[in-house]
């Protein structure tokens, strides 16, 4: 698993704890964090290609990144029903 991009992201050198809050507000905290990091879309990917279910990652909560992985497989059952037509 390539991970080296990790080192470069905002969050390499805080408190991990700010990245899995238990509310609202944490949340809010760790994805203005996010909101400027260089390595935002590569953390995002990750979360959603492991199906990391807890924290922040690449300024998305778990209830965020749920909605993104519902929305890529009907993307991609719309796209194979298209070679069909």
């Amino acid at each position: 698993m390539e991970t080296t991009w990790m080192a470069k992201g905002n969050c390499a050198d805080r408190d991990p704890k700010i990245f899995f809050p238990s509310d609202g507000i944490g949340v809010a905290r760790a994805k203005s964090i996010c909101s400027t990091c260089p390595v935002q879309a590569a953390c995002l990917e990750h979360a959603l290609i492991h199906r990391i279910d807890h924290g922040v990652w690449g300024g998305c909560s778990e209830r965020q990144r749920r909605k993104i992985r519902k929305q890529r497989k009907v993307d991609a059952m719309l796209a194979g029903s298209a070679l069909f037509t």
